[in-house]
């Protein structure tokens, strides 16, 4: 029965003039070696199938944004960014008026991405506020979680409200001592997370900027190093009232020497970022032209929807005019207590509603209400012979009060209140400054 199955087989693969010349072992190893052929042909094709399905790239979209990546996500491309629309209204600014205005304060698209796995970019323009600039352009080395390597420019690791993320902000503009701390630098940074991610630290080298300035290129040789750690030890309490507690200081040295052209000195903001201490400029301004320290010990802690963040910061800078040199001191701090009220955990990263906005459905996002208080000082020594007196206050006081309305995790309303206090500032005739009282909102959309 079966030699004859087999011959059927054969029949239909050998023509009729070939059964007269071969025997049955020939034809039966034909026909195995024709199987042998057909499955190894559909092994080729699986093969390539899996192969071609490997390298099919996979299509993302959702609330962190659009991203096109490999299956074993080795090579990942992202497309993530934020728009703000602000307006600004100063109340009873009779003596100097404040400009009340609408602004695009930031519109940030963000482009990251991942080569061969452990390679890793950003780049990041912003065209806000009506001028274009690169706020973050760098690479990453990430071979090691405990210790990575970046390239490029991006924020130096200091001030804890500068290292969080623009779209994260419990209040529409940052605090008095973000003044004082570095912005985005030019370096190389090493960076890692130890003790399962219960302490963070980063070490580097930048060109170094004034305080609370950007760079794009360097006016000198001089480097500054700057340093943070920063550890959550109970992170993994079972206590909630303690697993939140993170605490860190940062360290930043180096030296500056600026020139007629260009200074290096700062500028100092109220929180309604207007001008509240600027040096002398002209003919036999003052520059910087020596050691620059900063020190800022830092703190920020949640339990449940209740957060808090704290920080102090201590910058010297040596300053010269003519003949004349002095180290002069600045000093800014700030408290800034948070509580979601419908519930949601507060975050250093924000706040995720447990249900975003439909009012079909009954539910209306997240609301946060928030508090700040926070001063700035500088040296008197300053007012002798170095800034504009009336341009200048050597002390600033400041409390805010805020609201927040998460929509959903990519829309995000805010209204602020702050009020500044102004010691030693005058006006033109002698004139006290008169206190500012800014109304500040936004409307907020990032994904």
């Amino acid at each position: 029965m079966i030699p004859l199955v087999f011959a059927v087989l054969l029949g239909q693969v050998l023509p009729p003039s070939a059964w007269a010349s071969q025997s049955v072992e020939e034809r039966l190893e034909e026909l195995e070696q024709e199987i042998r052929t057909l499955k190894r042909q559909r092994e080729v094709e699986q093969e390539v199938s899996a192969k071609k399905e490997k390298e099919t790239p996979v299509v993302v979209a959702g609330d962190k944004g659009f991203a096109l990546q490999s299956k074993d996500k080795s090579f990942e491309f992202k497309l993530r960014g934020y728009i703000q629309a602000d307006s600004r209204s100063f109340l009873g600014d009779d003596s100097a008026p404040a400009s009340d205005t609408f602004i695009a304060r930031r519109i940030r698209p963000q482009f990251e991405g991942t080569l061969y796995k452990y390679v890793g970019f950003r780049f990041m323009p912003d065209f806000g506020s009506g001028v274009t600039s690169i706020q973050d352009a760098y690479i990453d080395f990430k071979y090691w979680k405990s210790a990575s390597l970046r390239f490029g420019k991006f924020k130096a690791p200091f001030g804890l409200e500068r290292l969080q993320s623009g779209t994260a902000l419990t209040f529409i503009e940052r605090g008095l001592p973000t003044n004082l701390v570095p912005n985005r630098d030019l370096g190389v940074q090493l960076f890692g997370e130890l003790f399962d991610g219960r302490l963070e630290y980063q070490v580097g080298v930048f060109n170094g900027v004034a305080d609370g300035a950007s760079a794009d290129q360097d006016i000198a040789d001089d480097k500054d190093l700057v340093a943070r750690l920063f550890s959550t030890p109970f992170k993994e309490s079972n206590h909630s009232w303690i697993s939140g507690l993170g605490l860190g200081a940062a360290v930043s040295f180096g030296e500056a020497h600026g020139n007629a052209n260009n200074t290096g000195l700062p500028t100092y903001r109220s929180t309604g970022q207007q001008t509240a201490y600027s040096y002398l400029s002209g003919t036999g301004a003052p520059f910087a032209d020596g050691d620059r320290f900063r020190f800022s010990p830092q703190t920020y802690y949640s339990w449940g929807s209740f957060g808090l963040l704290g920080e102090y910061v201590f910058s010297q800078q040596a300053v010269r005019r003519g003949a004349v040199e002095d180290d002069l001191l600045s000093r800014a701090w700030q408290i800034a207590p948070s509580y979601v009220l419908t519930g949601e955990e507060a975050s250093f990263k924000g706040v995720t509603p447990r249900h975003s906005f439909d009012p079909s459905k009954g539910t209306w996002g997240a609301f946060e209400v928030a508090a700040r208080i926070g001063g700035l000082s500088t040296d008197d020594e300053a007012f002798s012979r170095y800034v504009d007196p009336l341009r200048s206050a050597n002390d600033l006081k400041s409390w805010g009060l805020g609201l927040n309305w998460y929509l959903n995790k990519n829309l995000k309303f805010q209204t602020n209140f702050d009020q500044t206090f102004f010691d030693g500032a005058q006006l033109s005739g002698g004139k006290d400054r008169e206190v500012e009282n800014a109304l500040f909102t936004r409307v907020q959309a990032a994904f």
